[in-house]
């Protein structure tokens, strides 16, 4: 099962998936604000994004990092994919992860392969299905990656052994 980790002891690297910024009119003229969607992951299984706000761009992805490191999960694996289909829904944006043999590689859009490589998942075929706000992709990303379960997890809710499970 998916639990948040302590990310001041993990290796993390990060990645900026978007940028946007924006503006609004006041009496003065025009203020320009910045927004970015970080991922940080340290290739072993854990993952997280932030969003991050700010009025320069640097700083919005800094702030966006801190954020990422506050909603870390660990994901279920099995070897060099995960252990089943699953679709991850948030919003509109609905995306579809399914198992790929050994070899295959990450075959995904840019927000969704971000996110899987920085999880350490290398062998995967993902496909978005509804909205391609990358917002909305990325966390329909992590419900999926967050509701993986292994054969392990389900034999022990059953009171069974996994051999039981996968037999």
């Amino acid at each position: 099962m998916a639990q948040k980790i302590d990310a001041a002891t993990l290796d993390l690297r990060e990645d900026v998936v978007y940028t946007k910024s924006v503006s609004k009119t006041v009496k003065g003229g025009r203020v320009r604000k910045f927004s970015a969607l970080v991922v940080v992951g340290d290739g072993q299984g854990h993952v997280g994004y932030g969003l991050g706000k700010a009025s320069e761009r640097p700083e919005a992805v800094r702030k966006g990092v801190e954020d990422a490191k506050k909603n870390m999960i660990e994901v279920s694996m099995k070897g060099t994919t995960i252990p089943h289909e699953i679709v991850g829904e948030f919003g509109a944006g609905r995306v579809l992860l399914k198992p790929a043999p050994k070899g295959t590689g990450i075959i995904a859009g840019g927000k969704v392969k971000s996110v899987l490589q920085l999880a350490g998942i290398s062998d995967i075929r993902a496909k978005c299905l509804g909205s391609n706000n990358p917002g909305n992709v990325v966390k329909a990303t992590f419900e999926g990656l967050r509701a993986l379960r292994s054969a392990q997890e389900v034999a022990a809710m059953r009171g069974k052994t996994p051999e039981e499970i996968l037999n």
